[in-house]
């Protein structure tokens, strides 16, 4: 039997992919909206495909990734998000996923996406050849962005986003003190003087 394992925190999206996968002839399909859970109910209930959001409370995509490929799991993992594959898909690649949907495209390139994905076959977008279609400045400021980890960059969004220290702390389960520390190390990384700036840099670079 055809089984998945949706994870997104968003009851809505989670609706839709849901009709998606029984469309494609998905029988068995279980929800998580947590990156915690989803080690567990893999184990569980042994699904052929997981779909999964990149930014989920406790436990984000990115390293919920890393786990599955750590764990040898006997599943293929489809990244459905809304962040821009320019800086997370090849990261995603990394990090064992067989494809990656962004939100903002039709249902149907999920629908696509599926059908390659368990035919064997990878699903990702044509990224510009070696970034030479971006200027000059956007070329130095994505390598920079590139050389940042999984957890700067997920912290950089959030900060560009204009969300406080203490609510980035208490979603990532991390101390107050440990996302000031995060903060002054971007800002020395991306060479930029103040949160202000820190957010032009995300928004000029479509972080957000």
């Amino acid at each position: 039997m055809k089984s998945a394992l949706i994870v997104d925190d968003h009851p809505v999206v989670r609706a839709a992919i849901r009709l998606v996968l029984q469309a494609e002839g998905f029988k068995e399909i279980h929800e998580t909206s947590n990156g915690n859970e989803v080690l567990q109910l893999i184990r569980e209930h042994k699904p052929r495909l997981v779909v999964l959001d990149l930014r989920l409370p406790t436990l984000d995509g990115l390293e919920v990734l890393t786990r599955i490929r750590v764990n040898d799991f006997d599943c293929r993992t489809l990244v459905f998000s809304s962040h821009d594959p320019l800086f997370y898909q090849e990261r995603c690649l990394r990090a064992g996923a067989m494809g990656y949907v962004t939100k903002t495209n039709q249902l149907e390139q999920l629908h696509k996406a599926i059908q390659a994905v368990m035919s064997g076959y990878t699903y990702f977008s044509a990224m510009p050849d070696n970034v030479s279609a971006l200027n000059a400045v956007q070329t130095t400021e994505k390598q920079m962005i590139d050389q940042l980890s999984d957890r700067e960059l997920n912290i950089f969004e959030q900060l560009g986003q204009g969300r406080a220290n203490k609510a980035i702390a208490e979603e990532m389960h991390l101390s107050h003190k440990t996302i000031s520390t995060y903060k002054t190390r971007l800002m020395k990384k991306l060479g930029v003087s103040s949160a202000v700036h820190l957010r032009d840099f995300a928004k000029r670079n479509h972080l957000i």
